[in-house]
């Protein structure tokens, strides 16, 4: 095979979801990396937009910027962008009509969660609605919708009619991910205490988590809380037994932060059985931390037996059970199962997508 596979990278001036910026960028290293003979990368950029990746081998900087690009290919129109292969790590793609057959041009998203069909509560009604106009529009003119777990698959396929064109990649954690070493001044600096435990996921679903947290000793840890939601996580965790100022509430960390604070952290816990993929609880693994979740066919892909998986209603206690254990069992398995996941072997599946279509 010989053709360039043009990445389209829409975050890399304008942040707009972190975990997906950085996918983006890890997952266009990883297919530079990963190219096969006589085979390039190229990168589709807003207008603006400075990309920094070695061995790209051309940039397309578009006419609009990330917020008009946006409107513009909701609506179908993609001027400038040009044909051939193209592959979007999110839904922000150019799908317009092409001919894969005689002019050999494709275009695949990628659909990382169904939140804006299984929880809109989660999201603004503009990312619902934008969200749910781009997979139509991906019905219509998608090669393939790419979503990173067998269960996510299973689900779309009862929201759209894609067929056999749903394909599962798995994402990875941030190349290089590890806990730095200075992991422990970076938990004071965030006002840590020395033991506690994390807990990701739906804060609706976060009961059972802090009751677990409060029968084990410990203090909790909420990531990636939105702006304004700190109250009412704080009166779910007084609710569920946690006294007051046990609860920890942060949002979105940087990168070598969120490291130190899992690194450091007793387990981490995801209640919460919304279809989507479970950033921290892969980088969890990532450093061997004791992952305890509830069974979901997501968790079920993606954990398998690198964790403790427990129904919605024993969690409480099968996560305190597994902390009077002290979990050491089960960060061997956590590292064991981190181990699979890469963003080499995700970049090696994308290629091998493109070659097959």
């Amino acid at each position: 095979m010989s053709a360039q596979l043009r990445i389209v990278l829409d975050q890399v001036s304008q942040i707009v979801d972190p975990d997906l910026a950085s996918a983006s960028l890890d997952l266009a290293a990883g297919l530079v990396d990963t190219a096969p003979r006589d085979c390039t990368v190229g990168a589709i950029v807003p207008g603006g937009a400075e990309v920094d990746i070695a061995g790209l081998d051309d940039v397309r900087a578009l006419s609009g910027g990330r917020r008009e690009l946006a409107a513009a290919w909701q609506l179908g129109f993609a001027p400038g962008v040009g044909g051939g292969l193209i592959h979007a790590p999110t839904l922000m793609a150019p799908l317009v009509r092409h001919d894969r057959l005689h002019d050999n041009d494709q275009t695949t998203v990628t659909l990382w969660d169904l939140r804006a069909w299984e929880a809109p509560e989660l999201l603004s009604k503009t990312s619902v609605a934008w969200q749910r106009g781009m997979l139509r529009r991906a019905v219509k003119h998608a090669d393939a919708v790419v979503v990173p777990s067998h269960a996510i698959a299973e689900r779309l396929a009862e929201i759209a009619t894609l067929g056999e064109r749903i394909r599962v990649i798995a994402g990875a954690p941030p190349r290089g991910f590890a806990a730095p070493v200075d992991d422990v001044g970076r938990r004071r600096t965030l006002g840590l205490p020395e033991r506690f435990a994390v807990v990701v996921g739906d804060p609706a679903a976060m009961t059972p988590a802090f009751r677990a947290v409060a029968t084990a000793g410990l203090d909790a840890v909420v990531l990636d809380a939105v702006e304004g939601a700190e109250p009412a996580i704080a009166d779910a965790a007084a609710a569920a037994g946690l006294a007051e100022g046990r609860a920890h509430v942060r949002g979105a960390l940087e990168e070598r932060d969120r490291a130190a604070v899992l690194a450091g952290a007793e387990g981490v816990l995801a209640p919460g059985a919304v279809a989507a993929w479970p950033w921290r609880v892969v980088e969890a693994m990532a450093l061997g931390a004791a992952v305890i979740a509830v069974d979901s066919g997501v968790h079920r892909d993606v954990i398998a037996d690198g964790g403790l998986l427990a129904s919605a209603e024993d969690f409480a206690d099968a996560a305190a059970a597994a902390f009077a254990d002290r979990t050491e069992r089960l960060r061997v398995l956590s590292a064991d199962r981190g181990r699979a996941f890469s963003w080499s072997s995700t970049a090696e599946r994308v290629w091998a997508l493109h070659a097959e279509l």
